[in-house]
């Protein structure tokens, strides 16, 4: 048998004889034959190796493959709860700045400071060629950015502690109590605003409280302080004049006596009995004249009974300085 066989030959049509003509299967019709046969399987099965190359993942691929969907679900869900964590955080600043700080009289803590610059940085950059680069970038910052909050609320805290201890010594130090025993509020006589004056019986402005007991009842402190003044003064009578500090200032006039021992300088403490109610200086009867200073400035005593009285009580004491028309001094 010869190598390449003309048992089925190959036939053409010759347009111009309109026959059709016997082609003979030649050995180099053979060769390129087999050429593009073995061409054609060589491209096939190099498109099947690449195809088993880059599509079909290997076995270390796949690992790698599942190891980073892992990772990326734990970034997920680590980025899920910085976000709950964050939203806390929002909400103790939130109390911090408009509950806290007020209540101790202190400025808000501005939002730049408290956040940073965390968002304007470029070393974040370095994620962005990773294939789960976004959500590796965006938990980053959010870490960052809650890290610095946790710094600024905790420095925040501190100093609110340190206001805290100043703000309850500072409480110690406003006047906060009624200067004579009043639980019955039957003492109290004139109060604070435009009265008749007893004496000239003119229409005159009454810088402080009257309260009207016999000679000799106790006469408070109303916080703690140091006593500046005590002795005679012009129209007040025997009068004592302390400085609680924090520009609270009070005063005490027409006392039959001072408690022995007290003078100049004498440190006082709330509830302490610095004097005895007299009838001295320019009054008509027998009581205390009380006045509360701040800045400088005459205030309305009746603002600084607070841990005396309940509101029912505040009520009925407005209601009867209120009516009183004249005063004792």
């Amino acid at each position: 048998m010869a190598l390449f066989s003309s048992e089925n030959p190959h036939y053409k049509y010759n347009r111009k004889t309109l026959k059709y003509e016997r082609i003979d299967n030649t050995f180099k019709y053979h060769l390129m034959r087999t050429l593009r046969v073995v061409i054609f399987g060589s491209v096939i099965g190099f498109g099947v190796f690449i195809a088993l190359i880059f599509l079909i993942p290997s076995p270390a691929q796949k690992r790698l493959t599942e190891e980073n969907d892992r990772i990326n679900s734990q970034y997920q869900l680590l980025s899920k709860q910085l976000d709950e964590a964050l939203e806390v955080m929002n909400l103790i600043q939130e109390r911090d700045d408009n509950f806290y700080r007020v209540m101790l009289q202190a400025d808000s803590i501005p939002a730049a400071l408290r956040t940073g610059n965390i968002t304007n940085t470029t070393r974040y950059d370095q994620w962005d060629n990773l294939r789960t680069g976004t959500i590796v970038k965006e938990t980053s910052q959010k870490m960052d950015l809650l890290n610095r909050m946790l710094y600024t609320q905790s420095r925040s805290f501190d100093e609110l502690v340190n206001l805290s201890k100043e703000h309850e010594d500072r409480l110690l130090h406003i006047p906060a109590i009624q200067p004579v025993s009043n639980k019955d509020l039957k003492r109290t006589a004139s109060g604070y605003g435009r009265r008749i004056d007893p004496i000239y019986k003119t229409i005159r402005f009454h810088k402080g409280m009257d309260f009207s007991a016999p000679i000799g009842t106790d006469i408070f402190a109303t916080a703690n302080g140091t006593i500046t003044s005590i002795g005679w003064k012009q129209g007040y009578g025997n009068c004592i004049v302390i400085d609680h500090g924090y520009d609270y200032v009070t005063l005490y006039a027409h006392i039959h006596k001072f408690k022995k021992g007290l003078r100049r300088g004498s440190k006082v403490s709330r509830g302490d009995v610095i004097a005895y109610v007299g009838n001295t200086g320019k009054s008509t009867g027998p009581h205390l004249h009380y006045e509360v200073r701040y800045k400088g400035v005459h205030q309305n005593p009746q603002n600084y009974y607070f841990l005396d009285l309940t509101p029912e009580e505040y009520d009925e004491m407005i209601r009867i300085s209120s009516n009183s028309s004249q005063t004792f001094d």
